[in-house]
């Protein structure tokens, strides 16, 4: 076991991404089973998590590693001018793109034709990017400010602990409006009952109602 630790530790000093990948095969599986058990989830769905380690993992964070290299060399500096400039351009560059790919591309782990992947994104996108303006520059620039270029992944992998939860959120509507459209769609002729009972109840209310002014009159 001490084996493998020292070797992990010197592969993750030479190559920082592995670091942050491993951090988000785990933090974001949690924080999908996290969204679960806080929307009340009886049967918790580990295949759900399992795709959210393997996009975390595999997607978000060497993208979100070449991101913070890149803003590195553009703004070298530590400076907090340039912390709030890096996190502000963050907002509108990979931010948006980053939401975009996560509703593509879970939906698209879970085998969906690319029509609902792309519905998805246009109808959680920007509700989503409007919370997301309001969290994520105080946190980058902390990021930007504060933690060596080495441990920003780690730094924002932690941070999208809640965040992500958020976002399994978002994703888990589709489910509930999935399961209202399939009840407004079920069987005609169970349709056609339930109005008829309903008809019913209707009618003996009314005559209830009859009876009871015809009594008081008395």
């Amino acid at each position: 076991m001490r084996v493998i630790l020292v070797k992990f530790r010197e592969v993750t000093k030479k190559y920082p991404v592995v670091r942050g990948m491993a951090s988000y095969t785990v933090i974001w599986p949690v924080a999908s089973l996290i969204q679960q058990k806080i929307t009340g989830k009886e049967h918790l769905d580990y295949m759900q998590a399992m795709r959210f380690s393997i996009y975390g993992g595999f997607f978000v964070a060497p993208t979100l590693y070449c991101w913070l290299k890149c803003a590195s060399h553009f703004w070298p500096k530590s400076d907090l001018k340039s912390a709030i400039t890096k996190a502000l351009v963050e907002q509108v560059t990979y931010g948006p793109s980053a939401m975009c790919c996560f509703f593509f591309g879970i939906n698209l782990l879970e085998l969906k034709p690319i029509s609902v992947c792309l519905n998805e994104v246009k109808e959680k996108f920007w509700p989503t990017y409007k919370v997301a303006v309001c969290v994520w520059p105080i946190l980058q620039t902390v990021n930007f400010l504060v933690i060596p270029e080495k441990n920003r992944v780690v730094y924002v992998s932690v941070c999208s602990l809640m965040w992500t939860s958020f976002l399994a959120y978002m994703k888990s509507l589709e489910s509930r409006r999935n399961l209202e459209i399939s009840s407004d769609k079920s069987d005609p002729k169970e349709q056609i009952i339930g109005h008829s009972i309903n008809a019913k109840q209707s009618a003996l209310e009314e005559v209830e109602k009859s009876s009871t002014w015809t009594s008081a009159l008395r």
